[in-house]
């Protein structure tokens, strides 16, 4: 991409932006290594980051962990599922981890099927794993990068729609994931139903609403079937300082409401142990 397309999209500063922990760095580098990670894991939230994983940049600094697995501690805080797990319908969770984890934007509905069908058969920590150490991930980042925007140049094995997809994702790096027109509801899910390109909409543009490129879809399920799913959870009791005997309890509910009903009990401070198919 020449630098005078890269301006016009106001994209030049994403634009395979490589900050990785090299043989022999100094604390300078360590810091870029931080700060990198934060801006491009939590965005504009990255500013509150440093102060809560102190032991996390510690082992890191004393050579006990990779980047990947200081990533992969990011991603699967609590911080990260306050910012985007908890505040998100399921898709859109998705699409971020895409962009948060690989760099790119998820190109069609069987990327989007998968990951729903492993958080609700493995959980929350299998999924975030299957983007970490996947051959995606090893070849384009390894143990000592850190994830950067890859959808915004040529990348083997993209589709060609991933580079207009990931513009709906990446609104400049002064805008928040969570404060962007459309809320909490996927940004490329009308495009991914229908097997569509998006149009691109540069990150400065005025003209920053999705509604004729990604219209929201509230709740249709992803196979258009009619799924059932058992939830087994303890009864949470985070938010109390009084000792009480957690319960087991059982939730069914259909397809469509299991986003919902994983940001209820995690709210409330429940731990899922099992779900499964009714």
């Amino acid at each position: 991409m020449t630098s005078s397309v890269a301006d016009r999209l106001a994209i030049r500063d994403a634009v395979e932006n490589k900050v990785e922990l090299r043989q022999y760095w100094s604390e300078d580098d360590l810091q870029l290594v931080f700060k990198a990670a934060y801006t491009h894991i939590f965005g504009r939230q990255g500013v509150y980051a440093s102060e809560k994983f102190t032991s996390a940049e510690s082992l890191l600094r004393d050579g006990k962990t990779t980047v990947r697995q200081f990533i992969e501690t990011l991603a699967k805080s609590d911080f990260y599922k306050e910012c985007f797990f908890q505040s998100n319908s399921q898709v859109r969770f998705i699409e971020l981890n895409y962009k948060h984890l690989l760099g790119r934007a998820p190109y069609d509905q069987s990327e989007i099927a998968y990951h729903t069908d492993l958080y609700a058969s493995n959980g929350y920590d299998a999924d975030i794993e299957s983007y970490i150490y996947s051959s995606e991930y090893e070849n384009a980042f390894g143990n000592y990068t850190v994830p950067y925007y890859r959808g915004f140049s040529s990348i083997p094995g993209m589709k060609t729609v991933g580079y207009n997809r990931i513009f709906a994702l990446h609104r400049g790096f002064s805008n928040s994931d969570n404060a962007q027109y459309g809320g909490k509801n996927s940004r490329l899910r009308g495009q991914i139903s229908k097997n569509q390109a998006n149009m691109i909409i540069p990150p400065t543009s005025p003209s920053s609403s999705f509604t004729s490129t990604a219209p929201t879809l509230i709740s249709s399920a992803i196979r258009g079937d009619n799924r059932m799913f058992v939830i087994e959870v303890i009864a949470g009791g985070r938010n109390t300082k009084v000792a009480v005997r957690r319960s087991r309890q059982v939730y069914t509910v259909p397809y469509n409401r299991l986003s919902e009903t994983y940001q209820e009990i995690h709210k409330r401070g429940g731990k899922i142990t099992k779900i499964s198919q009714a």
